[in-house]
């Protein structure tokens, strides 16, 4: 019996012995995991500022359409104390600071005068004469066109290889309920 007692015992000590280490490594695995958590928390804060700093820009633009990202994303979790008060101080700045007319107005108002098409590099440059306190590239002229384009605000036509932009046609029929909305 005696042999039967110590082997049991021997047994029981091998399993607390095991025990003891993986409660260790249990301990260890946990303490990484929260390094790694607060590491993934910092980095979420970061994207989230980022996010609404480009979302500011967006709409100072006058760029307004949703990206897959933004309707797919989750809603961002509430900010607590400096954080918020942090974000809504940056939030207020950025609205004060545009109180100039928007890009896609400028383009709608210069297409709406012009009889003719134009290229985006044609409205780039007439803007950037008529607007010297603005930097207006092309590139971003062409992409906002593009969103009025998909809104149907700026109609496009090709001729050849160029693509040109003109204000949609306004039909009577539209002419006077803008009227009637208006009076």
């Amino acid at each position: 019996m005696s042999e039967t007692t110590t082997g049991v015992s021997g047994l029981t000590s091998q399993y607390a012995t095991q025990v003891a280490g993986d409660l260790e490594s249990n301990l260890k695995e946990q303490e990484r995991v929260d390094a790694d958590i607060a590491a993934l928390q910092e980095q979420l804060a970061t994207l989230q500022q980022d996010h609404a700093v480009l979302t500011n820009v967006q709409q100072a633009l006058g760029v307004t359409s949703a990206t897959k990202a933004e309707a797919a994303a989750p809603a961002p979790r509430k900010k607590s104390g400096a954080a918020a008060r942090k974000t809504a101080a940056k939030k207020g700045s950025a609205t004060s600071a545009t109180a100039q007319p928007t890009l896609v107005n400028i383009i709608r108002e210069f297409l709406m005068a012009e009889g003719e098409p134009r290229s985006a590099a044609e409205i780039a440059t007439a803007l950037s004469e008529r607007h010297p306190d603005r930097t207006i590239k092309t590139t971003v002229v062409r992409t906002t066109l593009e969103g009025l384009v998909a809104r149907s605000h700026v109609q496009r036509t090709k001729q050849g290889s160029s693509v040109f932009y003109t204000a949609p046609e306004v039909s009577a029929t539209s002419t006077a309920e803008a009227d009637q909305q208006s009076a």
